[in-house]
């Protein structure tokens, strides 16, 4: 599980830096560069540590750069409130394929019931994409406290919602699988 919030705080370094350095100096142009040197080293860190670094790490680097400098040439905050929102469509495209979730979970979840599964990743998927299009939705106000407010707690929140709500019911629906086959 700490590995995990480990890989989130790595995925959303330059968006956390970029809140930071905005609550600490109520100045946007200050904190998306700040936010996008930290981004570039971070993967600079990353590649003489002799880390490996995928696809989204490359793909979550360009657009910082690119939205980063949208909105420093502009001083217009929407470009680079809007780069959460990309994030989550691409991973809620990536949820789209049937059954990614079976490898992050127990095996006595993927032996006892791969069905439900594979719909609970559609609906991690579906949140993925609303909590995409309401980041887009409140980035376009320039609103920045409220994006800050959304980005930290709403959308973390239904993120941890929904992860409770999974582990209950896989939890129920394991154990009422074992008990109807040993009866």
């Amino acid at each position: 599980m700490q590995n995990v919030f480990a890989k989130l705080a790595t995925d959303f370094f330059s968006t956390i830096v970029f809140l930071v350095v905005y609550f600490a100096t109520d100045n946007v142009v200050l904190a998306t560069g700040v936010a996008v040197a930290g981004s570039v080293a971070q993967v600079i860190y990353a590649h003489f540590r002799g880390q490996p670094l995928g696809f989204m790490t490359y793909a979550s680097l360009a657009l910082v750069i690119v939205l980063g400098t949208a909105t420093l040439l502009t001083s217009d905050p929407r470009f680079v409130l809007a780069k959460p929102a990309i994030a989550h469509f691409a991973i809620g495209a990536i949820m789209l394929k049937r059954g990614w979730m079976l490898r992050y979970m127990p095996p006595i979840v993927a032996e006892t019931i791969p069905e439900y599964v594979a719909v609970a990743g559609y609906a991690w998927a579906a949140l993925m994409f609303a909590l995409g299009a309401g980041t887009i939705a409140i980035a376009m106000t320039g609103d920045i406290k409220l994006w800050a407010l959304y980005v930290s707690v709403i959308a973390l929140g239904a993120k941890i919602a929904a992860f409770a709500v999974q582990y209950v019911a896989f939890r129920i629906l394991v154990t009422n699988r074992i008990r109807a086959a040993r009866a």
